[in-house]
């Protein structure tokens, strides 16, 4: 059974977790197979409820909405694959990679892993609307101080993470328009994807 490959980008507040679980379910449906969820986010806050001395250390750069130095994150992504991945499992990756140097990291997992073919969905949200969507969500880090570092550190870092994988044989990028219901963005997703 052919497995397949997707990397999710967008602001933060674009919807892209939402998006993934959609992505997820349809998949689970359309042919039974069970995907592994890399997102490193969840594995980070699981770091710091554990009170370890790593987890002290990122918890406030994390807060801040600053980027994690990038060894911490492949470690983190290349642990779940370790643990997680098989040739019938489909993969997504959601926050990973956000840099450059983690986007040539990425490519070295995937060679490892025999992924040939990876579909990236960048989730497109202009900034004022991914604004007003952080503060609606109210969470505790989502300050307007924050927010405007976190779309600085985005455009800066993750679009040219993105970006970089523009002309690679093996990477296919799909833009998909965020600014519409979720079930549009679902939608226009699998519609992309050609299934």
């Amino acid at each position: 059974m052919q497995s397949s490959t997707f990397v999710f980008f967008g602001i933060v507040g674009s919807g892209k977790g939402t998006q993934v679980k959609l992505l997820m379910d349809f998949l689970k449906k359309k042919d039974g197979q069970e995907s592994v969820y890399a997102y490193p986010g969840d594995e980070y806050r699981k770091l710091i409820k554990s009170g370890s001395f790593a987890g002290s250390l990122v918890k406030d750069p994390l807060s801040r909405g600053e980027l994690l130095p990038g060894f911490l994150t492949d470690a983190i992504v290349t642990n779940i694959l370790i643990s997680n991945l098989t040739p019938d499992k489909h993969l997504i990756a959601d926050g990973y990679p956000r840099a450059v140097e983690q986007s040539v990291s990425f490519e070295k997992m995937m060679n490892f892993f025999k992924r040939d073919q990876v579909k990236i969905i960048y989730i497109e949200v202009g900034r004022e609307e991914g604004i007003r969507r952080n503060l609606l969500r109210g969470r505790h880090d989502d300050t307007q101080e924050g927010l405007a570092k976190r779309f600085d550190e985005y455009a800066n870092n993750v679009v040219p993470a993105m970006n970089y994988f523009k002309d690679k044989e093996n990477y296919k990028i799909y833009t998909i328009n965020g600014e519409q219901s979720v079930e549009n963005v679902h939608k226009d997703i699998i519609a992309a994807l050609g299934f």
